[in-house]
Order: structure tokens, then sequence, then C-alpha cells
């Protein structure tokens, strides 16, 4: 006799009850103990990143398929990690977020392909990837087969690159091979709850024998100030998903998009009080992030690495609505000189905004490549050539203003019109020129010099007579390496015509597999 058959209401009520119970993690007792601990769970994350009612959850029921080390009876909800997609601010994202609560989020092989899954949808539509990390690593009890997924996922994220935003949040542990796909991605976002490392305290102690703690390892702060592995760090889960809404706001969705266009400051009033905000005295420092807040919309800037080579200020602004990328030297941090690590921020940044289409505006005082034989041995001339070649390659519209100083191959490093920079404006206390007048005067009058009654007097005339000679701004003017000499509270007008002008900008290269440039 054959069974009557379930009525759907029954169907219906089961799936709701199958859907609750994947969807609480690792149960109530665990998902209680990641708040007890100050974070997030995953799902919360998720509600918190994307707008009310637009996430549609993918691979809600999957299961692994390994049956040894007790993983045929074990419960594991959506394999340790939640994917899916949504909206931020209006737009559409793909997202995945590691459930600490199921195995640790340990990694395992549905778990990674379920997140490749994922990348290769944002790829498809043209979407942001966000991957939200609290994971405790590979799942050893999968063996290779982890291995093999987190192959999977690195070769995705670089399909990805350069064609989606991706964006990465460690909010708990992220160890081992896990660290190396958010070094893979755009940006990171790390908590100051989370770390992030190869290899952890323990096996350091087993193998040298030295103690160090996780936050000294690979904190937030480290990550930030030392190693230059993040670009943002969060206070808790909260911050870090405002930060990567707010970073989302400034980019398109994919490379063969425009960013978008928001309701800015279309105000390009006269600014008087940038006169005072860099000293004339070429040896003073000041904080050029003034200078920056006077020229985007409502002074609001998007740092990114603020605390990683703080000799060059890099991040996101806009300018009549525009987005823009922002490089300037800082001559509050080592006068602005530009050394390995800031070549690295500078470089990477500016290829990412070439890569979406983001216009860069570059300010320029620089007093030129940091000296001495660390610098040297460490490989300055090869991290130092990343800024040219970055420069170079960008086809975005360029526009720098120079400052102050604009000494060496710094000056030719911070995008100067023979690096292909579309407009070029130059405050009145701008020096362009080989070295500064005071070193070149001691090189090119030297016999003048020792020959004089005074040497000092003679000197001090002499490396005047230079300076006005060769470093001012109508110099470089006359030659055409500057497009104007600007009056400084004048400089938002002219960036944002500048802008407009170059909205349409096309710019063709030598076709090409890729180049390559210093690594």
């Amino acid at each position: 006799m054959s069974k009557k058959p379930v009525p759907m209401k029954k169907r219906v009520e089961d799936l709701l009850e199958a859907r609750l119970t994947a969807r609480a993690g690792g149960g109530e007792a665990r998902l209680q103990k990641q708040r007890d601990a100050g974070k997030m769970t995953a799902r919360e994350r998720i509600d918190a990143l994307i707008d009310p009612d637009s996430f549609q959850e993918i691979g809600l029921f999957r299961k692994n398929r390994t049956v040894t080390f007790g993983m045929d009876t074990a419960v594991m909800p959506a394999d340790g990690v939640v994917t899916g997609t949504g909206s931020v601010l209006g737009r559409p994202v793909h997202i995945a977020s590691q459930d600490f609560t199921v195995m640790g989020g340990s990694a395992g092989e549905t778990h990674s392909k379920k997140v490749v899954e994922m990348m290769n949808a944002a790829l498809e539509t043209g979407t942001p990837f966000v991957f939200i990390n609290d994971s405790g690593g590979a799942r050893v009890q999968e063996g290779i087969d982890s291995l093999s997924g987190y192959g999977q996922v690195f070769y995705a994220n670089v399909l990805l690159s350069g064609v989606v935003p991706q964006i990465s949040i460690i909010a708990g542990p992220c160890a081992g091979g896990a660290a190396y796909s958010p070094a893979l991605t755009d940006f990171v976002i790390q908590t100051r709850k989370a770390h992030m490392f190869i290899t952890g305290p323990s096996v350091i102690k087993q193998v040298t024998g030295e103690e160090v703690d996780s936050d000294r390892l690979g904190g937030a702060d480290a990550h930030m100030s030392v190693s230059g592995v993040n670009h943002f760090v969060a206070d808790d889960d909260e911050q870090a998903i405002l930060i990567a809404k707010k970073l989302l706001s400034f980019l398109p969705q994919n490379n063969n998009e425009e960013p978008p266009l928001v309701d800015g400051d279309y105000s390009v009033d006269y600014d008087p009080s940038l006169h005072d905000v860099v000293p004339v005295d070429g040896k003073q420092g000041y904080d050029v992030r003034e200078v920056i807040a006077k020229v985007v919309d409502y002074g609001d800037f998007l740092e990114v690495q603020a605390g990683y080579a703080a000799n060059i200020v890099v991040g996101f602004a806009h300018i009549n609505g525009r987005s823009v990328g922002i490089v300037a030297n800082q001559p509050n941090v080592m006068a602005g000189v530009l050394d390995i690590n800031s070549s690295d921020k500078g470089s990477k940044f500016v290829r990412f905004c070439n890569a979406f289409n983001i216009p860069i505006v570059t300010f320029v005082d620089v007093p030129g490549y940091m000296p001495g034989v660390a610098q040297e041995h460490g490989g300055i001339i090869r991290h130092g050539a990343k800024m040219l070649y970055a420069y170079s390659a960008a086809t975005v519209p360029k526009i720098t203003v120079v400052l102050r100083k604009a000494y060496g191959g710094a000056y030719i490093a911070m995008s100067c019109k023979d690096l292909g920079a579309d407009k070029v404006f130059a405050w009145p206390t701008a020096e362009i020129a080989v070295m500064g007048a005071e070193g070149a005067a001691e090189i090119v009058f030297r016999k003048e010099i020792a020959a004089a009654e005074d040497p000092v007097a003679k000197r001090a005339e002499l490396v005047e007579e230079y300076r006005s000679t060769f470093s001012t701004p109508f110099v470089a003017a006359a030659r055409g390496l500057v497009d104007d000499i600007i009056d400084p509270g004048d400089t938002r007008r002219k960036v944002a015509m500048a802008l407009e002008l170059l909205a349409t900008k096309r710019e063709l290269r030598p076709a090409k597999k890729h180049g390559l440039g210093p690594v």
C-alpha cells in the first residue's frame, strides 16, 4: 500500500525548520560566546553590511563529503561559511562570511568552493566581492582537500584582481594559508580583536624558542604600522562594516564602469586660508591633510593605510561629487621624503585607482628619495621605481599640484608632466629643481665660494642666485612643465575644472599581455 503524500503545508513547515536549524550555526551557546567576546556572528555581520531585506543566501544546505576522523557525524551548518548576494548602499555585492561557531570557521573543500562560487559570480556580474574572515585556518580533518580549496580561492582572487573591487574584513583569527587571500585583495580592514599571521605564537616558540604574544605578532596595529598588510584598523566589527561601506561608496562596481557620481559640494569659492597652511620656509613641516581637506568636498577624506609609511598620504575623496584618489607627500613625517615603504604604498594605490577608473590628484612637496645604506641595500632603486612605473602606466586623469619642494628623481616620481600628468599646477612657493638651492650652490659655485673673502656671505648670495634662476615655478612654466602657476586660494576651483575637462579622457597604449614593472 503506497504512502500518503506529505501535504505541501507540512513540507513548507519542515523547510522552515531546516532553515532555522541551519541558520543557527554552531548553536546558541557558541553564538553567545562569540557575542560575549565582543564580536558579531557571521550572519550579524552580513546584516550590518547589507541593505535591509536585500540578502539572498546561496548554499545554506551545502555539506562536505569527508567521512574520516568523525566528519561523517559532524554537524556543520552551511559548512562554516555564509555566502550570498545583497546590496550595499543600493548597489549589488557578493559576500562570504566565515562562521567561527562551526568548527572554528575552518576551511574545508565545500567551504572554499562556496567562497569561490561567490567570487566567480562576482566576476560574471561585475560586482564587488567582500570576504569577512573569522577562521582557525585549514580544516585538518580534510587534509589535502582543504589545501586545494585554499588554492582555488587564491586563483579566484587573482582572476578578480583589477576587474571588481575585493575587500577583506579580518574580524577574528586568520591564520596560515588563509592569510594569503586577504593579501591578494585590494583592501584589508582588520579589527583590534583579530589576528592574522602565517605561523602563530606557539609554533614560533616551538621552532625558535621566542616568546611572542598574538597582538605583537599579528594584531591590527602591528599590521598597520610595521608590516603594511592591512589598510584600515577598526575598533570592532561595527566600525569595520562602516569603513567597508564608506570605501565602497567611492568605487565603481567593476573596471568597465566609472565611479559613482554623488551629490557633492559644487562650490568652488576662493579660499584665502590656504595661504597660511604651507610655510614658505622649506625646512618647516606642516600637515598636508590640511591642504587636502580644503580642496575636497566637505573636507571629507578617507585616508588609506594612515599608520603605515606616513611620509606619504593616500586615500579617497570627492571633488564636485566625483571620486578621486589623493596622493600627497607628508612634510610632517621625514620631511615627506620617498623611501622604500612609501614607494610601495603610493604605487599600489595609484595602480588601484588606474584599474578602476578613478582620477588621481597628487600634491607634491618632496625633498627627494631617502638616502642611506639601509635604503640602498633594502632596494630603494627597485622600490622607488614602482612610483615611476605606476604613474607612467596610469591612463586615468592625472592632476598634479606642486605645493613647495619638488627635487630630483622624486619630483619626477610624483606624477610630473613627463610621466603623463594631464594638468600640472604650481603654487608660487614651488621649487622645482634637481636639488635644493643650498646643495646645488655648493656644487655649481664651489670654486667661487672657496675663493671669496667672505665665503659665508658669498655662499648666501649664490644660493639665492641659483634659487631665482632655477628653483622658481616660472622656469618650469616657461618650459611647459607646469601648465599654470596658481594662487593657492584658487586650488579647488582649478582642480575641479580640470577634472570636468578630463572626464572624457581616452588614452591608447601599445597592446601587450601586461607590463613587467619592478616588484
